[in-house]
């Protein structure tokens, strides 16, 4: 039986806890929607918890106490509602929640939390501004674990859902629950019709069945096990320093004060 991890709140217990003082919250928040044909449905809650407990780990080995709560596995999919068991959460339920996880942590002096975002739907940065205002006493941040790295330094065709990047992290992390590449749609996508959206200077939601041919985008045929790895690794070295940087931060003291030299 595995040891439980004490970085794992959801696997440690009130002895552990109330013994550490924990100095980094780390909130994992996916999504339950379609990935093309060979992927299940909890892909990015999957893939996200994997990179949360390992980056938490390599903090953890290093001294920072970090602790990771138990993934949100709903997020906004508001472009998906036509597709059975793709779980909407609106922006606002989200608000919600964060705000009852932040007053929580706030009240048991953790100050510091990390919002790390799984899924492409979700963006934080606007209700994380409007609850900081709210919670002073809690430093508020996010990241999307799929900006913190070039995915074209170890893929050869990154597209950007249930593409070769999932597939790869898929494969590596849960095998058995990836149906193989011969089930596979080639993740193929319909342009919109409108320049400016195409050009990228513009955008609207897509509707996910007309946009897309197999709820993919991306094509997953390059993927392997080995390029997953490849990912978890560098991708939770670098989650782990941005954690005990931020664990070792003074939050009174944040920001770098000095003259800039300019034209006189």
């Amino acid at each position: 039986m595995n040891k439980p991890r004490p970085y794992i709140i959801g696997e440690t217990n009130w002895e552990q806890i109330s013994s550490v003082k924990y100095e980094v919250a780390v909130l994992p928040w996916g999504a339950t929607e379609a990935h093309n044909y060979h992927l299940p449905y909890e892909t990015d809650n999957i893939q996200l918890n994997c990179i949360a407990a390992e980056s938490a780990r390599i903090a953890w080995e290093e001294g920072a106490k970090i602790g990771v709560l138990p993934c949100v596995p709903f997020g906004v999919n508001t472009g998906q509602l036509d597709i059975p068991f793709c779980i909407n959460m609106n922006t606002t339920t989200q608000t919600a929640v964060l705000a009852d996880v932040i007053e929580s942590l706030s009240g048991q002096g953790i100050s510091k939390l990390i919002v790390l975002n799984g899924h492409g739907g979700n963006n934080f940065r606007q209700q994380l501004r409007e609850l900081q205002a709210r919670f002073s006493d809690v430093f508020l941040c996010t990241v999307d674990w799929f900006g913190v790295i070039d995915p074209n330094e170890i893929f050869d065709d990154p597209g950007d859902h249930a593409d070769e990047v999932e597939t790869s992290l898929m494969m590596q992390i849960a095998p058995d629950l990836v149906t193989g590449l011969e089930r596979a749609g080639d993740g193929s996508t319909n342009q919109s019709r409108i320049k400016a959206i195409r050009e990228g200077w513009a955008w609207a939601q897509r509707d996910w069945l007309k946009a897309t041919n197999d709820t993919g985008s991306g094509d997953p045929a390059k993927a392997t096990a080995d390029k997953g790895k490849e990912l978890i690794d560098v991708l939770s070295k670098k989650l782990a320093s941005f954690y005990i940087e931020l664990a070792q931060s003074d939050l009174s003291d944040l920001y770098e004060t000095g003259s800039n030299e300019g034209a006189g």
